[in-house]
């Protein structure tokens, strides 16, 4: 992270990771559905630890989730001193996107196939999350 990514503290400014979750987000639901998405909702995005300006960055985005429009995607946000190999755990965040069509419509998203116990606890997981979004409406 650079100098311009900084807020008054000295620390990467929140917003600045705040865009990078939502874009690799972003590239995940499109690259499963192949078609146009869009950020319906940020279920959660919590901030663990600070990341410094000079830290290498790190996302890892997963599709946890397809409903018939949406799917929600868990984003992971490390960040490594270089100078001393110190890793550390900066942000997770849950994001909804839903698929859309040519004219801007929702429409249906492929299913998600499970292959690994991690895709299968993410997904379960997710579950959870997504019966809690729904009970608050």
């Amino acid at each position: 992270m650079t100098p311009q990514d900084a807020n008054l503290a000295g620390n990467v400014h929140g917003g600045v990771i705040m865009r990078l979750i939502d874009d690799a987000a972003y590239v995940v639901a499109t690259r499963h559905c192949r078609c146009n998405t869009v950020t319906a909702s940020i279920d959660r995005m919590d901030f663990h630890n600070p990341i410094y300006i000079g830290d290498l960055v790190s996302l890892k985005a997963s599709l946890n989730l397809v409903g018939k429009t949406s799917m929600e995607i868990g984003v992971r946000v490390d960040s490594e001193n270089l100078k001393t190999g110190e890793m550390s755990h900066g942000v997770s965040a849950y994001l909804t996107y839903v698929a859309l069509d040519e004219n801007g419509r929702p429409t249906s998203v492929p299913p998600l196939i499970l292959e690994t116990e991690e895709d299968k606890r993410r997904n379960t997981e997710a579950q959870v999350r997504r019966r809690i979004r729904l009970q608050e409406r």
